[in-house]
């Protein structure tokens, strides 16, 4: 599947941070949808994935991170990050959003001369 349709059939815009961003669409008690017992698409999940736990909403405080591994059965095991690999994923995230931003302001704007 190309990046466009996965975007259409898997994708929502929404706004984190103060900022309009792409994320994963969710089920109804908010799980990923490609969540069953599992990841179902682990090994070509998004970049969104693959950058967490290191989101900024989750790095901003010990108390933050905390809340987050209650939640998430990888995180406090398992191979310990460096900063530098924690902030190339920060970096790879960024530009990703930025060029899905451009793609789906282009998609709007045909969309709307169409």
């Amino acid at each position: 599947m190309d990046s466009r349709a996965f975007v259409k059939t898997f994708c929502r815009w929404g706004i984190k941070e103060g900022r309009q961003c792409l994320a994963l669409e969710e089920k109804a008690n908010f799980d990923c949808i490609f969540w069953d017992a599992g990841c179902s698409v682990y090994d070509a999940r998004p970049l969104q994935c693959r950058a967490y736990p290191f989101w900024q909403s989750v790095l901003e405080s010990p108390a933050a991170w905390e809340a987050a591994a209650g939640d998430c059965p990888g995180m406090n095991c398992g191979e310990l990050h460096g900063a530098d690999k924690i902030f190339s994923y920060l970096k790879l995230q960024g530009e990703q959003e930025f060029i899905e931003k451009q793609d789906y302001n282009q998609h709007s704007q045909g969309a709307r001369e169409a």
